[in-house]
């Protein structure tokens, strides 16, 4: 079996999931390129927990994690299968204390790249959620404790975005950056390529324009599992490198 990449990805606006764009059709190239999962393990910004849980769930329902979107939205539906025996192995992996939660599902981080990629449904996915008290170590952490699992045809994914502050969304900048979210994004982009890890663990240390960039560390923190579970050997391509409404950056990473 070959080994998996490992995948990080911006997923913007809930809206990518059902317009055809350069984003989605980017998603849709990435599909074609890799071997197809036997499953998928997904960390989404938008499971954002006190805690890390992991959903055991034999059928995940798809949740509609966000409001005030047209009809269409809420009409996707991504009813995979779930994977309770690869959760179960997962929760054996990380050493970090977990819990199984099935309160939650398939989130938009989720499913508005998966519909994209996979729209046949047919691979088991789960989701662990990101601790929201955890430091930037122990979420690189369960990247590599989990990263075993590529060579089983595993495919780890990670979506959010590396610069995501919705407070200064600029809608007339289209599709346009404020310069700070290019030079955070070019900041993460250099050490990512350079397989700098400590720098991005240490994003902090960057000073201002972190501070805009990840207000929040929800939508960043699923970079770090993705960084922890790739290889210092696995080629990076990087994709949809872009910024959209000033202060939301699009790009990807793939290692593989």
């Amino acid at each position: 079996m070959p080994k998996m990449p490992v995948l990080f990805v911006g997923h913007g606006s809930p809206m990518n999931a059902i317009e055809d764009n350069d984003f989605s059709k980017n998603w849709r190239s990435l599909a074609e390129r890799i071997p197809k999962p036997e499953a998928i393990i997904s960390f989404s910004a938008h499971w954002f927990t006190d805690g890390t849980k992991i959903m055991n769930q034999e059928k995940p329902e798809t949740i509609y994690d966000m409001y005030g979107f047209p009809k269409e939205l809420y009409e996707v539906v991504y009813d995979s299968p779930g994977a309770p025996d690869l959760a179960k192995l997962s929760k054996e992996l990380i050493s970090k204390e977990t819990e199984f939660d099935n309160s939650w599902g398939i989130d938009h981080g989720t499913w508005s790249v998966l519909v994209h990629m996979y729209p046949e449904r047919d691979i088991p996915v789960f989701q662990i959620s990101i601790d929201a008290y955890a430091p930037p170590e122990a979420h690189y952490q369960i990247g590599k404790e989990l990263s075993s699992l590529r060579g089983q045809g595993v495919l780890i994914l990670g979506t959010g975005n590396i610069v995501h502050n919705l407070r200064l969304v600029d809608w007339s900048m289209g599709n346009k950056g404020f310069e700070w979210a290019y030079q955070f994004d070019d900041f993460i982009n250099e050490n990512t390529l350079a397989n700098n890890h400590e720098n991005i663990l240490n994003y902090k240390d960057a000073g201002k324009m972190a501070k805009l960039a990840v207000p929040t560390p929800d939508h960043f923190y699923p970079l770090l599992y993705v960084l922890g579970a790739s290889d210092q050997e696995d080629k990076i391509t990087v994709f949809n490198k872009s910024c959209v409404l000033g202060s939301v950056t699009m790009t990807g990473y793939l290692f593989e």
